[in-house]
């Protein structure tokens, strides 16, 4: 038995790395060679235009990523034969981006059609969101399909929830093969964006010993107790400091006991990820080169390569 597993871990390793491997940087280098160029455009345009739409293209790749691998099923809407995963628990109401990802695809099918994948221009466009608000850059590898199915269930079962303990947060990245360092740098994603209030209307009232009581009181005046529809969506950003700047504030608040979800205090509450959080606050620099391998790293789940899935004409329908 033991031996079996040893083979198995062998096997499932080697596949992992043939996956990552057909991915490639200069995949559309002779396909599509304005394919990048005509991405950052949209994206810039995009940033420009509404500075938080950056943090919602980053958390779009994560949530396509962390559902069947990076393969843009999470663009899919409900047909007879697909229930989107646009409507899962920890998407609905709360992904965006989906628009720019249509008009960057529209403008790439213009001067190639049927080249260049919908998965592949999430992953640009995590990238190119990241750098337009003074985040990293990075490398991305292309050569993604995309798939021909959703999966709701697995939406609402494997994507991190804003409730989620620190243990929790750790197996489930680790399901997607990330570690402990992974799950806490790519949460740094949360320098940027904003929460909605039912998110964390029970951390600031709640009057833990982990929250700032200054803080707690300064989010209580704009996310009411009494729940109901208008008061649930109202926003808070997730860093009070910079909201709409990519650096390593993040960490430091969490240090102060302001972090605004619980899932963000967790990583920094007397926990095995303390010293990494400690280390990102004193080291900016740090943090961004390694944002950016978690996110090439994340990039790499499972993506559909080869003669897998396919290249939708539109992202949100099957061919």
């Amino acid at each position: 038995m033991a031996l079996g597993l040893t083979n198995l871990a062998i096997i499932l390793v080697l596949m992992s790395t043939l996956c990552d491997a057909q991915l490639s940087s200069s995949f559309y280098d002779s396909t599509c060679p304005k394919a990048l160029s005509t991405i950052r455009t949209v994206i810039r345009r995009a940033v420009s235009k509404e500075r938080r739409m950056a943090a919602s293209l980053i958390r779009l790749h994560f949530h396509d990523c962390f559902v069947q691998g990076c393969d843009a099923s999470i663009l899919l809407d409900d047909s007879a034969t697909i229930e989107s995963e646009k409507t899962a628990r920890p998407n609905v109401g709360s992904v965006r981006g989906y628009e720019v990802i249509d008009e960057a695809k529209t403008e790439v099918e213009k001067i190639c059609p049927g080249v260049v994948s919908c998965a592949d221009i999430v992953a640009v466009a995590a990238r190119d969101s990241s750098f337009a608000v003074g985040g990293p850059s990075w490398t991305v590898k292309l050569g993604r399909r995309d798939s021909t199915a959703a999966n709701k269930n697995q939406a609402n079962s494997d994507l991190p929830g804003f409730s989620d303990d620190l243990d929790t947060l750790i197996r489930r990245f680790n399901k997607k093969g990330l570690t402990a360092k992974d799950m806490v740098t790519l949460s740094g994603a949360h320098t940027l964006g904003q929460a909605q209030c039912f998110t964390f209307r029970d951390r600031i009232y709640n009057n833990a010993s982990n929250i700032d009581g200054g803080f707690a009181s300064t989010r209580r005046r704009g996310c009411p107790l009494e729940s109901s529809i208008d008061n649930n969506k109202k926003l808070a950003a997730l860093d009070l400091v910079t909201p709409n700047s990519f650096d390593n504030n993040y960490y430091k608040n969490l240090i102060q006991k302001k972090g605004l979800l619980t899932s963000d205090q967790v990583l920094f509450n007397g926990g095995s990820t303390d010293s990494i959080v400690t280390e990102y606050s004193q080291n900016p620099t740090t943090f961004k080169s390694e944002f950016a391998a978690a996110m090439i790293k994340m990039g790499a789940i499972e993506p559909l390569t080869g003669s897998a899935g396919i290249i939708r004409r539109i992202c949100s329908a099957v061919n």
